[in-house]
């Protein structure tokens, strides 16, 4: 009987990961001179096309973190792609360091949104990804990424924000885009002087969008080494991580509305 008991437990482990796997893959790709190299991830027991998410990295770089959320993306039925903006390999734990490569793009506007926009393209000729039902969802750094590509019209259903800079729109009449920001009440890096000028902006332009503060979160509220950074200002938040996630899903259940994925 014990023998047969551990048999049967066998083949159900045996069946349950072949049933349904997150599966990742780096692809190479290019932009303005540069070499990229972003991660994709999917289930692979979805059939057919479904909702793609892309993902900006914070400003250390394509790193574990930004790729373990695509494989939390893939593992809600979404094909994810954790995009590169600073080049093959370039990923740092030195705020100096990230600074200055995160400077770097933010000071030309046109390039920033170029090599997000070289990111997209390259995620909306994945096979397995609807183009039709697409969002990008960014951290820090890639927060405000991800609001330069809703206000440079890129083909998103909305993108979301966490702890991310309040970029407002500047020179456009309005964004397609549904915008959900999740930021830290206590983040020191977004002041409420911002936060209100970020808004007003936003109502400007009639864009749909939502702003959630989390109560005592700072930046970087959804990354659990944040503190180990040797900066006050950044810090972990397990409440609002959890919370800020369930609002993103809630949001994506919005836009997506109309698409359902099948498994085989």
């Amino acid at each position: 009987m014990t023998r047969l008991i551990l048999t049967l437990a066998i083949i159900g482990c045996f069946s349950t990961t072949t049933q349904a796997e997150v599966k990742t893959k780096r692809i190479a790709y290019e932009h303005d001179g540069v070499q990229l190299e972003g991660v994709l991830a999917w289930d692979d027991s979805i059939e057919g096309k479904r909702p793609g998410v892309l993902v900006v990295h914070e400003w250390w770089g394509l790193n574990e973190y930004a790729e373990a959320r695509a494989h939390k993306l893939a593992e809600l039925g979404y094909v994810a792609f954790a995009l590169d903006m600073y080049g093959k390999g370039q990923v740092t734990q030195h705020p100096k360091q990230a600074g200055e490569w995160a400077t770097k793009i933010r000071s030309n506007t046109e390039q920033w949104r170029g090599r997000a926009l070289a990111g997209l393209k390259i995620f909306q000729q994945q096979e397995m990804v609807d183009t039709s039902h697409m969002a990008a969802i960014g951290y820090c750094f890639g927060g405000s990424t991800v609001l330069q590509l809703a206000y440079a019209d890129a083909p998103l259903k909305g993108v979301v924000s966490f702890h991310g800079a309040l970029v407002p729109p500047m020179e456009i009449d309005s964004i397609d885009s549904k915008v959900l920001i999740c930021n830290g009440a206590a983040d020191a890096f977004v002041p409420p002087a911002d936060v209100q000028k970020f808004e007003k902006e936003m109502q400007a332009i009639s864009a749909d969008y939502a702003l959630i503060n989390y109560g005592g979160a700072r930046h970087g509220f959804t990354n659990p080494d944040a503190g180990e950074f040797g900066i006050e200002n950044l810090k972990y938040d397990a409440n609002a991580d959890r919370r800020s996630w369930s609002h993103m899903k809630l949001f994506f259940s919005e836009i997506f509305a109309a698409k359902k994925m099948k498994k085989n």
